[in-house]
């Protein structure tokens, strides 16, 4: 894809994998969820995505340093799911945002990758008034008729009208065109946090699709403020980094 490379950093067998987007997304859900499914598998980076468009940081966690788009990769036993998470701080650009979604797919089809899971937060109207949340629904939509069944057999709503904007939405509509599947999974969240129990019940949902592999959502309940508090520190650094262009380069977030 013209602006947009892959680069391997191993090689590792990923025929039939499940693949995760991690962009961000509303409430932060797609970059929670594919943090927490890296560190509670221990998946190990594989590759990285890059761009001359990309923003000029570099993200220092653990004293390495990390590129602004990361492929992770593995399975805990030979028996467990294969899983590839990509994952992002930084929120794409409309420009960028068709092209990054196209070279997902076709990576993953390269690779061999059977399905693309796209966690989203969903904004829903609230009454301000009222502070105690109620038991917030989880909505799947697919791109084909396997991703539809998929959502069925596990007893997850069909999101029937809306829009989803951003990667996700490109990458359904990608998923549609190529007949590859794809399915996105909107948690009610709110929009103006990072909103770590919308992340853990999509983590729910991905335990219920991901047959043979154990995901608890339960202690990201646990974890939701310390986590929330975390991401948004995190957060406002890369929206201060975005605003400083790269020099002599059409910069990706300026």
């Amino acid at each position: 894809m013209e602006n947009i490379h892959i680069y391997e950093l191993r090689r590792m067998d990923l025929n039939g994998a499940t693949v995760i987007d991690g962009f961000p997304s509303v409430g932060l859900v797609s970059s929670i969820v594919a943090n927490y499914i890296i560190n509670a598998l221990n998946l190990e980076q594989v590759a990285i995505m890059d761009s001359v468009y990309f923003p000029t940081v570099s993200l220092i966690r653990d004293g390495e340093p990390m590129n602004p788009v990361r492929i992770y990769a593995g399975s805990k036993e030979d028996s467990k799911d294969k899983i590839v998470v990509f994952i992002s701080e930084f929120q794409p650009p409309p420009n960028l945002i068709k092209v990054i979604a196209a070279a997902v797919i076709d990576w993953a089809e390269d690779q061999k990758c059977k399905m693309l899971l796209c966690p989203e937060g969903l904004i829903v109207d609230r009454d301000p008034s009222i502070e105690e949340r109620p038991e917030m629904q989880v909505y799947g939509i697919g791109s084909t008729k396997f991703a539809g069944s998929v959502l069925k057999e596990n007893a997850i709503t069909i999101f029937e009208e809306g829009v989803i904007t951003g990667v996700a939405g490109v990458l359904l509509n990608e998923g549609k065109k190529r007949g590859f599947n794809v399915i996105s999974l909107l948690s009610e969240a709110h929009p103006d946090y990072p909103d770590a129990r919308a992340a853990a019940r999509v983590i729910e949902m991905i335990d219920r699709i991901l047959l043979h592999t154990e995901l608890d959502a339960q202690p990201l309940y646990e974890e939701a403020e310390r986590i929330e508090m975390q991401l948004k520190s995190i957060h406002k650094q890369t929206e201060t980094a975005k605003r400083t262009p790269a020099p002599a380069r059409p910069s990706m977030y300026g």
